[in-house]
C-alpha cells in the first residue's frame, strides 16, 4: 500500500512540509470510534489517539480528526500510534450537529466528489436533494445523483421522477440505478477514478451498504432484508468508513442521516438556487424578504412559472435555516467568550488568595 493508492498527491506533500510535518509518518483517517481512530499507512493500519495538546486546543468538534482526513503521527511497537497534527483540509463536507447548540458535525473530510443517493420507490424528495447539493457547494465538493431501487417502480414513475429533477436542477450528473439487477453500474463506475474520493450521502435504508458492496466486489458493509412494514432496506451502517475500490477509487460509506442541517456561511444556497439568487438582484428592495414585497422579482418570476413554486418555498426555508445557525454560532462564540472570562477571573482571585 503505497499513500498514492490513499489519494495523497504533491498538493498534500507541499501542505506537509509547509506545516513542518516531515519528522512524522502520514497516514489518512479511514475509521472513527469515539475518538480513537484507525490510521492506514504504508506501513498498515494503525489504532490511534490524539495529543494531549490537540486535544486541549481544540476550539470545537471541527478541530478533532475526521475520517478522510491526512494525519501525522508517531507509531509504535506495539501496532499503536499517537495522532500529533491534521493537515490542512481540501474540503469538508459538514452540517448543523443534532441537537448541539450552534456546533457543526462533520461528515467527512478531503471529499472529491458526493454521490447523493435516494431510492425512487419510497426515499425520493427533491427538497432534500436541493439540501444536500447545497452541502456540497458549501465544502466545494462535486455532487453526483443516483437513484437507486429503480426496480421498484415502472417506467412512466422513473421518466416523472427524472423530469422534476431536470427542471429544478441544473448541470448535475443524474444516474439511475438497481442494486439487484445492477442496471446502471457501468455508468457509476465511470465516473469513478483512481486516487479520486468519494463520499455516499443519503437516508437509511436507500442501499448505500449494498452498493459499496456491489462496487468493491466483496462483501464490506452488512445489510438486512427489506422492512415488511415500509419496504425500505434496514440501515446497518453505524460509522463511517474509508475504503479502496479495486478500481483504485476511494469511498466512504456514512451511516444514514435522518436530519440534514444546513451549516452553510458561504455560498452553497448561492449555487444551489443561482437562478433565485440572480433575479433577487433586480429587486425593489435591497432589503427584500421575497415574501411579499412590491417590485419583487422573485415573486413575480413565480407567478409567471418561471421560477418552481416548490424550489422556492425550498429556499426560503433553508435561507431562515442557515440565519439561525449563523445567529446560533454567533451567541454560542458570546457565550464561550464569556465563560473563558469568568474562569480567566476565578484563577485570578485563587491566586490572589493564596497569599
Amino acid at each position: 500500500m503505497k499513500l498514492d493508492d490513499l489519494g495523497y498527491n504533491d498538493k498534500i506533500e507541499k501542505s506537509r512540509i509547509e506545516n513542518n510535518l516531515e519528522d512524522f509518518e502520514i497516514g489518512r483517517v479511514i475509521s472513527e470510534h469515539k475518538e480513537r481512530y484507525i490510521v492506514k499507512t504504508e506501513k498498515g493500519e494503525f489504532e490511534a489517539e490524539i495529543t494531549g495538546n490537540l486535544r486541549f486546543s481544540a476550539k470545537g468538534r471541527e478541530d478533532f480528526p475526521a475520517v478522510g482526513d491526512w494525519v501525522a503521527l508517531t507509531i509504535y511497537d506495539s501496532g499503536f500510534s499517537i495522532i500529533h497534527g491534521i493537515l490542512p483540509r481540501s474540503s469538508i463536507i459538514s452540517r448543523q450537529a443534532v441537537s448541539q447548540f450552534g456546533e457543526v458535525q462533520i461528515i467527512a473530510t478531503n471529499i472529491d466528489y458526493a454521490f447523493l443517493i435516494q431510492a425512487v420507490d419510497r426515499d425520493f424528495n427533491i427538497n432534500r436533494l436541493e439540501r444536500y447539493l447545497t452541502i456540497c457547494y458549501s465544502s466545494d465538493v462535486s455532487p453526483i445523483i443516483v437513484l437507486s431501487k429503480t426496480d421498484l417502480i415502472d417506467e412512466q414513475r422513473m421518466n416523472g421522477i427524472l423530469n422534476d429533477i431536470k427542471l429544478r436542477i441544473k448541470n448535475v450528473p443524474v444516474i439511475a440505478i438497481s442494486n439487484e439487477t445492477q442496471n446502471g453500474y457501468e455508468a457509476i463506475k465511470k465516473t469513478i477514478e483512481k486516487g479520486k474520493t468519494y463520499c455516499m450521502l443519503g437516508s437509511s435504508g436507500v442501499g448505500k451498504s449494498t452498493l459499496l458492496n456491489n462496487l468493491s466486489g466483496r462483501t464490506i458493509m452488512r445489510t438486512d432484508t427489506i422492512s415488511q412494514s415500509t419496504n425500505k432496506g434496514r440501515h446497518v451502517t453505524s460509522h463511517r468508513e474509508l475504503i479502496i475500490l479495486e478500481n483504485g477509487g476511494i469511498l466512504v460509506d456514512n451511516p444514514g442521516m435522518r436530519e440534514v442541517g444546513i451549516a452553510d456561511t458561504t455560498s452553497g444556497l448561492e449555487i444551489t438556487f443561482d437562478k433565485i439568487v440572480s433575479l433577487s438582484q433586480n429587486c425593489k428592495f435591497k432589503d427584500c424578504t421575497h415574501t411579499r414585497e412590491t417590485g419583487c422579482s422573485i415573486l413575480e418570476a413565480v407567478e409567471k412559472g418561471d421560477i418552481d413554486k416548490n424550489s422556492y418555498e425550498n429556499y426560503l426555508k433553508l435561507e431562515r435555516e442557515k440565519a439561525h445557525f449563523e445567529l446560533t454560532v454567533v451567541e454560542k462564540r458570546k457565550k464561550d467568550k464569556e465563560l473563558g472570562k469568568i474562569i480567566k477571573n476565578y484563577k485570578k482571585d485563587m491566586n490572589k488568595n493564596k497569599y
